[in-house]
């Protein structure tokens, strides 16, 4: 680790989670620029155009992750840089239902090859602190959200310059996090620094917890991502500028995940869990019944809520199951995104044919399911921990 400037990776890694986060944001902008008002899509149409970003990202880090101890950290991470460029470039030119499904599978993909490297690299280089710093690392995925969002209200709302202008500057933090890695000595994954075998790597995945933790993922990920993606449509009759809840949502997330530290200390990652499943129900349907300055309330339970869940995912992963290597991490990851590209196209249906509030109830039912899961999880965890320490 001598050689290798930390630092500079961490920085770089950040930048790198930026330029995906800022898709997020921007993506629930143009919701409304391609959405019945615009080009003319249906919601459910926008869903299925959507959902590569997501499933793209599952097969990134599904291929990503073995592929990750083959080629080395530092190809994938060229190759999460080659995809986002030209996923930009194909957004710039989408117009139709056609070319923004396939603009958005090109992101999706780099955004899938960005955690399928930086997550086992962050692993790697803080090898005693990693829910800690997966957690600080994670920060830049509301931030970069937040700095998104904000830049869509600037840009469309305020300048009231084109969509065009808006998605251009994702070019800003591309370009950054390509010129931190260039040139730069990285580390081996974690599993390969321990000597695990392939054959162990893949027997891994395959263990009861390790699916127990991947069975929840689908549902933490589309509690989180399902929610904040759709804000734009979900929120339009409550608030006028559905982007600034967008935007302060990520801001309380990012925060969270900051000082995650401190909270980490006091907490095991299964009682994070279990509190953050809490919160997120309650949040949910808070939004089903609140408008005006209240949705911020609301708004603010939710982000308490959905802050850890992804990072602590990981973090849990990698602290507990660290034979399953930078695979384990990236079925992870991918099982989240992939769950949802399944959930969006449903809420897209439910925004056309029932109402906003019907699908935020509809979602609550996953948080309340994770209360039980989790729980049983924590249960579980401290009974281990008795006997590891008998």
């Amino acid at each position: 680790m001598d050689k290798i400037n930390k630092n500079r990776l961490f920085l770089g890694s950040c930048l790198a989670l930026i330029t995906t986060a800022m898709t997020f944001a921007i993506r629930a902008r143009l919701e409304t620029v391609f959405g019945p008002e615009g080009v003319g899509l249906t919601m459910e149409q926008i869903g299925y155009a959507f959902a590569p970003a997501f499933f793209g990202f599952t097969i990134a880090m599904i291929i990503g992750g073995p592929l990750v101890d083959l080629l080395g950290i530092k190809k994938i991470t060229w190759m999460a840089f080659i995809t986002h460029a030209i996923g930009i470039v194909l957004t710039l030119l989408a117009d139709s239902m056609t070319s923004l499904f396939v603009a958005t599978l090109f992101i999706g993909i780099g955004n899938g090859f960005v955690e399928a490297a930086l997550n086992p690299m962050v692993a790697s280089m803080y090898p005693d602190e990693k829910t800690k710093m997966l957690n600080r690392f994670h920060v830049w995925f509301p931030g970069g959200i937040v700095i998104g969002a904000l830049v869509g209200w600037l840009v469309m709302d305020i300048l009231e310059l084109s969509w065009q202008v808006m998605v251009g500057t994702l070019f800003i933090p591309l370009v950054i996090y390509g010129v931190l890695f260039w040139g730069q000595k990285i580390p081996v994954t974690e599993r390969v620094q321990m000597g695990v075998s392939n054959k162990k790597m893949f027997s891994s995945v395959l263990k009861p917890l390790f699916l127990f933790m991947v069975a929840c993922m689908f549902l933490t990920a589309a509690s989180e991502l399902g929610t904040t993606q759709r804000i734009e449509s979900l929120l339009k009759e409550s608030v006028t500028a559905p982007l600034l809840v967008l935007a302060f949502i990520n801001g309380i997330m990012a925060l969270g995940r900051l000082f995650a530290g401190q909270v980490v200390h006091k907490l095991s990652p299964s009682g994070m869990l279990l509190y953050s499943a809490i919160f997120t129900f309650i949040g949910l349907w808070l939004l089903t019944i609140t408008s005006g300055g209240m949705t911020f309330v609301a708004a603010t339970v939710f982000a308490i809520g959905v802050t850890f869940f992804w990072p602590t995912m990981l973090g849990f992963v990698a602290e507990y199951l660290p034979e399953t290597g930078a695979l384990g991490l990236s079925v992870m990851g991918g099982a989240g995104m992939f769950s949802v590209s399944l959930v969006l196209p449903i809420m897209g249906n439910l925004m056309d044919n029932v109402s906003a509030s019907e699908a935020l109830r509809t979602m609550s039912i996953l948080p309340a399911i994770l209360i039980v899961a989790f729980l049983g999880l924590h249960i579980y965890m401290k009974k281990r921990k008795g006997t590891d320490e008998a």
